[in-house]
């Protein structure tokens, strides 16, 4: 099992930035990906940004060049980031911490509220 905990999000104003932090703990040694997905109001949950446990990154087309991802291996624990800047209004949604585990078991954080206002 994997235990996923969110920090961050809140409202901003358009051209801001924002920062989201996801701690995982539990059976951390069996993730491989971990990543951010948003969901806004009538859309599907789509994919922001991924890390692979090798450093690999991808980003939406959308958030290329504004957010970056990153991981940060602390013993018993793996934390990834996302710093989001130049935040739009379209950005506006919940957003979710994912871990994707050698199993291909999926695991998310409760999710938090980013809300971008113009």
């Amino acid at each position: 099992q994997v235990q996923l905990v969110e920090s961050g999000g809140g409202l901003v104003q358009a051209g801001g930035s924002l920062r989201l932090s996801c701690k995982a703990s539990g059976n951390i040694f069996s993730i491989n990906d971990r990543g951010w997905y948003r969901q806004a109001p009538g859309q599907q949950r789509e994919l922001v940004a991924r890390v692979t446990s090798s450093g690999n990154t991808n980003y939406a087309d959308s958030v290329k060049g504004r957010f970056t991802i990153s991981r940060d291996n602390a013993k018993n624990t793996v934390t990834v980031v996302l710093q989001m800047n130049s935040l739009k209004p379209e950005d506006t949604a919940v957003y979710y911490c994912n871990a994707k585990t050698r199993y291909n078991a999926d695991y998310w954080g409760q999710g938090t509220q980013v809300t971008v206002s113009s």
